[in-house]
């Protein structure tokens, strides 16, 4: 598998639709950036802000919601895709995944939507969460393969009770992980975007590996259409912010995310990956780890030290890893970046070896891990521009 092939593939047929899903990504991010503006522009006039808290990292309020713009750009580009002839094989009845994400994407976006005007209590929201997984899985986006790579290698077939405690379990700590990070401009639609194109990418490798499966084609759309909305909402979003995503927005990216990743690893025969290496064999586990690596330490590490400290794990804190980093002396947008450095750094070792060889990939996966290192500890001279200035600047009472 080598890149000039991939990008030589043709649209449709048994190839590779690179033309098709880059328009995914294009109206998701095009309906994401107008929507959201709309969207700031009503929640100010109402005066529904997010006022600071003790934990948060702004200091002036500012409106939530634009995860209702984010997803409203996912829906338009899912609309387009089932119109399109290269893409409809993703849908029913070939597959039930895209009416399975979109389902249970408005279930947990309604869900988003209350605890940003309203702050729901936690146990509320993962019930929430939990029915979102539960729909997602008994529309069948269910993990049943899982490969075992040690000693000979076997693959488990779960039963349909296994496999949905397994897909619930994934799919609930991943929005979660993404509603942990989502406390700095930027950071979570940034890691969303990141980990989206991963997956993407290997979508892409897996489509035109194994001849253009149908079950190669639910991973690609879904990640294409999530890349997109989190393109388009990251000017909006990046530091200093003009709009929070809200939980309606995190929520939602972990969903996707964790829909993506069950199709791309978690009902595909490993026999089908096209080779016996067992690089390739564990490479779309290895990849969704890969991407989504950073926001699900982040939820272990915190999970752990309130546990540790006899508080509940939905408790809220400034432990976490961007909280960390900023009291290394770093300034907002530099966090940020080393965020989506380390991001990218893990994501590119696990893609790459699925296009290039293992030698090319460790020697440049080295590198850039060193300058990530340097990047890391080397102390930001520049500070964010916080205080009376950005509220100058913004302007937010109606």
């Amino acid at each position: 598998m080598t890149l000039v092939s991939l990008f030589a593939a043709q649209s449709g047929g048994a190839g590779v639709p690179i033309r098709e899903l880059a328009m995914l990504v294009l109206v998701a991010a095009a309906v994401s950036y107008l929507l959201t503006g709309v969207v700031r522009y009503v929640m100010v006039k109402s005066g529904w802000l997010d006022q600071p808290r003790l934990r948060d990292v702004h200091d002036i309020p500012k409106p939530r919601l634009g995860g209702v713009a984010m997803f409203t750009g996912v829906i338009a580009a899912v609309a387009l895709a089932s119109i399109l002839p290269a893409l409809n094989r993703g849908f029913p009845p070939m597959t039930p995944d895209m009416r399975a994400i979109i389902i249970a994407g408005s279930v947990l976006l309604l869900v988003g939507i209350a605890d940003d005007l309203f702050d729901l209590d936690a146990l509320t929201k993962l019930l929430g969460q939990v029915a979102a997984a539960l729909i997602m899985s008994f529309m069948g986006v269910s993990w049943y393969l899982l490969y075992i790579p040690f000693g000979s290698g076997s693959t488990l077939i779960l039963d349909p009770i296994m496999s949905t405690v397994l897909t619930v379990l994934f799919t609930v700590a991943l929005i979660n992980a993404f509603n942990f990070v989502d406390g700095i401009d930027g950071l979570a639609s940034g890691l969303g975007m990141i980990a989206a194109g991963a997956i993407l990418v290997y979508s892409m490798v897996m489509l035109h590996d194994q001849g253009g499966t149908v079950s190669a084609y639910p991973p690609a759309m879904i990640s294409a259409c999530l890349f997109g909305a989190c393109l388009g909402f990251l000017p909006h979003n990046f530091e200093p912010a003009r709009i929070f995503m809200g939980d309606s927005g995190a929520m939602m990216i972990g969903l996707m995310l964790a829909g993506a990743s069950v199709s791309a690893s978690g009902r595909i025969a490993p026999s089908m990956y096209g080779t016996a290496d067992i690089i390739a064999l564990m490479s779309p586990i290895v990849v969704v780890i890969a991407a989504i690596s950073v926001p699900m330490l982040d939820l272990l590490l915190a999970i752990v030290r309130r546990v540790g400290q006899g508080k509940s794990p939905f408790s809220p804190d400034k432990m976490h890893l961007h909280h960390r980093l900023l009291s290394m002396g770093h300034s907002h947008r530099r966090v940020v970046l080393v965020l989506y450095l380390w991001v990218s750094v893990i994501a590119y070792a696990a893609v790459a070896t699925t296009v290039f060889p293992v030698g090319f990939v460790a020697f440049t996966s080295g590198l850039l891990l060193i300058f990530a290192v340097v990047f890391t500890i080397r102390r930001s001279r520049d500070m964010p521009n916080r205080g009376e200035g950005s509220r100058k600047r913004y302007n937010l009472r109606p």
